[in-house]
């Protein structure tokens, strides 16, 4: 440890990387772990140099290792990634001004110097290196995290997180069930209990609406309000009902018969909607809300990032507010397509058709 300490204080950029990997290379490899060439200061990834359409993305060999800069950070051997909607809007530049200002408060970097970009949100693997002031977690330790969006991303062999963007992996999931819950997890999680006020003691007979209801964040929702006891209406197409019923839903609206508007009338008012459509819904949902109630509308679509930025990193929240995989709360991932890392790529295009029926993920060893 003294050495660690050495290199830290002496804030060297290249000592810190020649340590780290002379680190790896001296103690006994762990079980399962697959590390970049010893002498290597680059790893595998994939990048974007501009904004713009599916094309843009290069997969290189090329992308430098990222370095401990603060203490409380954890270097992340990636083992699963996945690729959401706030993916697919980065590639194309959404948001791109908000997001470079969350990098250079102080406006000192010229345009661009955020390129090359690795995109992903998700990220499930191993602990390989922890800052001095990282106390829950060691090497070798199995986590997943969840990586805000101004940060470079989990597509790559290895990415570097702050210790409250991480926690242990449940033992009951695999590093691909895991890499695709703690974004979507997170976006669902706050905006039902930090915003609509729900939870496990004040949800029981609530009715919600969740309209969108087969993606990642609406899946993982409707697990959630009836995990305490909510009734839940979910709008979907035909081709995705069973899926949201097994998961619990009460009740299916079916988009692809006729105006959601119209066949809602029909149905009692609810206490809790969450919006991940947009669009016209927003000019009407309001009006299905009880009234004097107290009841939440909210929309995770328009303005996107905003609303990522709000509801989706929610500190601590993966650490205590939903123990996933165990007796306290049963959450089922679940995965629509599982792809390989060199078909990353297929994996934007899968995500940017929409009509998702759950999370696409990415495994990466």
């Amino acid at each position: 440890m003294e050495v660690l300490k050495t290199c830290v204080l002496r804030r060297n950029a290249c000592a810190a990387v020649c340590f780290w990997r002379r680190k790896v290379i001296t103690r006994p490899p762990y079980r399962g772990i697959s590390t970049t060439s010893a002498r290597s200061t680059v790893m595998p990834a994939w990048v974007i140099d501009k904004y713009g359409k599916n094309e843009v993305l290069r997969f290189t060999q090329n992308m430098m290792l990222p370095i401990i800069h603060y203490p409380n950070e954890v270097i992340i051997k990636v083992h699963a990634a996945s690729v959401n909607p706030i993916d697919v809007n980065m590639r194309s530049g959404y948001g791109a001004t908000a997001l470079n200002m969350k990098r250079d408060p102080l406006h000192m970097k010229t345009k661009g110097e955020e390129f090359p970009l690795t995109l992903g949100r998700d990220v499930s693997g191993v602990v390989m290196e922890c800052g001095l002031d990282v106390r829950y977690f060691q090497p070798g330790d199995e986590v997943w995290a969840a990586v805000p969006p101004w940060k470079q991303g989990t597509l790559s062999e290895f990415v570097v997180v702050s210790g409250n963007e991480v926690s242990h992996k449940p033992k009951s999931l695999t590093h691909t069930q895991a890499a695709s819950l703690p974004y979507v997890a997170l976006t669902a999680w706050s905006a039902i209990n930090k915003v609509g006020g729900l939870n496990a003691k004040n949800c029981m007979g609530k009715r919600a609406l969740i309209l969108g209801a087969s993606g990642g964040v609406g899946t993982f929702a409707i697990q959630v309000m009836k995990a305490w006891g909510a009734h839940v209406t979910a709008v979907c197409s035909k081709d995705a009902s069973e899926l949201v019923r097994k998961l619990g839903a009460d009740e299916v609206i079916d988009y692809t018969m006729g105006s959601v508007e119209e066949q809602l009338k029909s149905l009692k008012l609810f206490d809790f909607i969450l919006d991940n459509v947009g669009g016209s819904t927003e000019t009407w949902a309001l009006n299905f809300l009880k009234k004097w109630s107290g009841a939440t509308y909210v929309t995770l679509v328009t303005p996107f990032l905003l609303n990522m930025d709000r509801l989706g990193i929610a500190d601590g929240m993966l650490q205590t507010g939903v123990t996933v995989g165990t007796k306290a709360l049963k959450i089922r991932p679940v995965i629509e397509r599982t792809f390989p890392f060199s078909e990353v790529p297929e994996a934007f295009l899968k995500v940017e058709r929409g009509h998702a029926r759950g999370k696409t993920v990415v495994n990466v060893v």
